[in-house]
């Protein structure tokens, strides 16, 4: 079968999308430097699948190191490239280290894949690149205004998405397909693999069931003076598997030469838009642990609402996340527990 390259594969959403392209059949490489993810995933993956992905430990930013892993795997036919700093708080603190991971990783990996002949990429995007979008765009689909970013770390998605259309312009043979997560959440059902940030959780459903277990004291919830029905923010959050089969549906289409279009986009989401304080009772309920949290000032990069039409995923990569938010809820609970009790 197809060998694919999986960039940060060890990370969050690539353990989930090595797992599903393994289960397919695929042959997978995943190049992981652990800045932040760790060598325990890895193990993660061989007890779900039965075997251990081949792994290089590589910066993608380091084109030598990069360049080896193609010579390496000669039957490479296509890159998911998922490695990137990912957190928009962290962006506005460190802006220079966001565009320098985010855009050279890219760069480095459409260059060695240009010298080692191998045209197809799936891009891990981000819903980021539309802003606050406007009433009458929400929900969001692909045809959305792209907005100004209010973050280094949406603007970094917005400046890959350009680069990959500029060398798709430039090179006939490329095919990319963008993929634009709305807010993935969740672990694999087996919690063998789940997500498990460095340090201080950047994310929303890590930090409830760390604070659900006791390692952190209590939530913070940035704001609850937004436009929305009970003033915290809006998202659309899809099950992390759910999204990685969706990687597996793009590489299917990429490989069997479906798509008439070089660059597709695609919004990856369940179309179902919840609000922070939502997530955070509906957790409650499902596990029936109670959460101290407390309401504090809006942080500064944050979108007040957005959710998803994801229709054109639905229908064009015959994909959709069904998964019911309460199951996905239970398995991050799960996981965590899981991580910690080992």
């Amino acid at each position: 079968m197809a060998r694919i390259l999986v960039t940060g594969g060890a990370g969050y959403i690539g353990s989930h999308t090595v797992v599903e392209l393994m289960q397919q059949g695929y042959e997978v490489v995943i190049v992981d430097n652990f800045s932040n993810s760790s060598a325990d995933v890895l193990d993660g993956i061989a007890a779900i699948v039965g075997m251990r992905p081949a792994f290089e430990q590589v910066d993608c930013n380091d084109a030598a190191a990069m360049d080896a892993v193609f010579t390496s795997y000669p039957d490479i036919v296509g890159v998911i490239h998922f490695a990137a700093s990912k957190a928009v708080n962290e962006s506005v603190a460190q802006p220079l280290m966001y565009y320098r991971n985010n855009l050279m990783s890219l760069i480095t990996v459409l260059q060695q894949m240009k010298k080692h002949n191998v045209y197809n990429i799936v891009f891990s995007s981000s819903c980021t690149v539309y802003g606050q979008p406007s009433a009458e765009h929400l929900p969001v689909d692909e045809t959305a205004p792209i907005q100004k970013a209010l973050s280094p770390y949406g603007n970094t998605k917005q400046i890959n998405e350009e680069i990959i259309c500029d060398e798709a312009h430039a090179d006939a043979q490329l095919r990319a397909t963008i993929l634009r997560y709305f807010n993935p959440i969740g672990a694999h059902p087996s919690a063998l693999i789940g997500e498990l940030p460095n340090g201080v959780p950047q994310n929303l459903l890590p930090f409830i069931t760390q604070t659900a277990l006791g390692i952190r004291k209590q939530l913070k919830v940035f704001g609850n003076d937004y436009d929305t029905p009970d003033g915290s923010c809006i998202r659309d959050y899809i099950y992390v598997v759910d999204l990685a089969k969706a990687h597996v549906k793009a590489v299917q289409r990429m490989l069997n030469c479906e798509s008439e279009e070089q660059v597709e986009i695609f919004n990856l989401g369940t179309g179902q838009g919840l609000s922070v304080l939502e997530l955070l009772n509906t957790f409650m309920q499902v596990t029936g642990v109670e959460i101290p949290y407390q309401i504090v000032d809006r942080r500064e990069g944050d979108i007040e609402k957005v959710w998803a039409k994801p229709d054109k995923a639905n229908n064009v990569l015959n994909w959709k996340a069904n998964t019911p938010i309460e199951q996905v809820l239970l398995s991050a609970w799960k996981w965590e527990q899981k991580y910690r009790n080992r």
